[in-house]
């Protein structure tokens, strides 16, 4: 069997390095062919970068089983506790273990953004860009949408709730389909919605509707992928509304038996609530993992390779698109504060090299927020990252990290 090891050590390549962060804007285009053709991350078929297994709990008994079934003895990161190092030309999508739901693949980059949370049983946490467009076929592992939230679940246990909201139903129908292969939907209930307005808080906290408000009201019973036909004609006319306005109203697509939705109605599951109300029952954890250029990410970068530099220019570089995105993203971070608790924590975090998506955000959003905190990230002690140009947040990258690039900040909100 083979003994899969991770790369070199980064260090080697580090004097190649060509810096996207303070590359002009005419000069990107050569950075990134430069980042590309290094030998850290090729761009011909013999792909070095390492990914990630996390095996769904209670599977490690089977370790031995799975290895023999993926024909690789697993390794597993010392840096991230369950995690396993998978050699990337292993297709473990047609395996026995992957389709019985006992090993799921995930970027290491990714787990790191998760783990940052420092999540705690009974904790009601916020995936607030759920599905982002990671719905990707990897070479020979299918990343899913639905791995954050997996690992989510996987450190909540048996109490707690999880909220995962994604403005594009089809990426969050793939986080469904994958939190029911692997059974982790419990406590987990999905809302197709825009992550810039969302307002919804934990369905375990028990608000008062207005009077008159509970009259006529059908309660949700437990989650079926049949629905009856009454139901089915409310969502179509919901979503023929809301193709005619900007405001997109959430639509709740999925709930766990334990997520706090069974046995409410519907006032008391979208009720609207003050600032107030959220600083007290707001979201203990929340995660805001936002969309980006991805330009840091492996794959995307692997992908201009046959799109052109041109594309890679229009699509990566363009400034119009960029400033969009950073609008966006500090709307996003600035909702997902809002419904954060008093004391709670929050992760920002993005695949993209640049200042402007990341550290510009994050400068931003302090301006203007006085109770919002930058703090340690106590599990990145031991992490193969870098700290950024703010303290107290950091960077992986592909030279320094052997992974995707990304860039995690985390947030307390301090009692006003």
């Amino acid at each position: 069997m083979e003994m899969f090891t991770p790369f070199a050590q980064a260090g080697e390549a580090e004097s190649q390095q060509t810096s996207l962060e303070d590359a002009t804007m005419a000069e990107k285009p050569f950075c990134l062919q430069k980042l590309a053709s290094s030998h850290l991350v090729s761009v011909q078929s013999c792909d070095n970068s390492p990914v990630l297994g996390r095996l769904k709990p209670g599977s490690e008994v089977d370790l031995a089983e799975i290895e023999e079934d993926i024909k690789c003895k697993l390794k597993e990161v010392c840096w991230l506790p369950n995690f396993y190092y998978l050699p990337p030309d292993r297709r473990i999508a047609g395996t026995k273990a992957y389709q019985e739901g006992k090993i799921y693949g995930i970027d290491a980059a990714s787990g790191a953004a998760v783990l940052a949370l420092d999540v705690s049983p009974g904790d009601h946490v916020l995936d607030l860009c759920a599905a982002p467009g990671n719905v990707l076929q990897l070479t020979s592992l299918i990343f899913s949408a639905g791995a954050k939230l997996c690992t989510i679940l996987d450190l909540l246990g048996c109490s707690g709730s999880v909220t995962g909201v994604d403005i594009a139903r089809h990426r969050l129908a793939a986080s469904r389909t994958m939190l029911l292969k692997y059974a982790l939907g419990d406590l987990c209930r999905l809302f197709v919605a825009d992550g810039t307005t969302f307002s919804l808080i934990p369905s375990v906290v028990k608000l008062n509707c207005k009077a008159g408000e509970k009259e006529n009201t059908d309660t949700y019973r437990e989650w079926t992928p049949r629905r009856p036909w009454k139901e089915r004609k409310r969502v179509a006319k919901s979503r023929q509304d809301n193709a005619s306005s900007e405001i997109i109203d959430p639509e709740l697509i999925f709930y766990g038996r334990h997520s706090g939705v069974v046995g409410l109605n519907k006032c008391e599951v979208f009720k609207s609530v003050n600032d107030f109300e959220i600083s007290q029952f707001g979201y203990d954890k929340v995660l805001v993992d936002a969309e980006c250029t991805h330009d840091g990410s492996i794959k995307h970068i692997q992908k201009f390779e046959q799109w052109g530099w041109n594309t890679l220019s229009r699509r990566v570089l363009d400034a119009a698109r960029t400033d969009n995105l950073t609008v966006l993203q500090l709307r996003l971070l600035t909702n997902g504060f809002r419904l954060l608790k008093a004391g709670g924590f929050l992760v920002y975090s993005t695949c993209s090299l640049t200042v402007a998506q990341n550290e510009g955000v994050v400068e931003q959003f302090l301006s203007q927020h006085v109770s919002a905190e930058l703090v340690e990230i106590e599990a990145a002690k031991n992490w193969p990252c870098r700290p950024a140009r703010l303290p107290k947040t950091l960077r992986f990258d592909p030279l320094t990290s052997s992974t995707s690039g990304l860039f995690i900040a985390k947030f307390t909100k301090l009692a006003m």
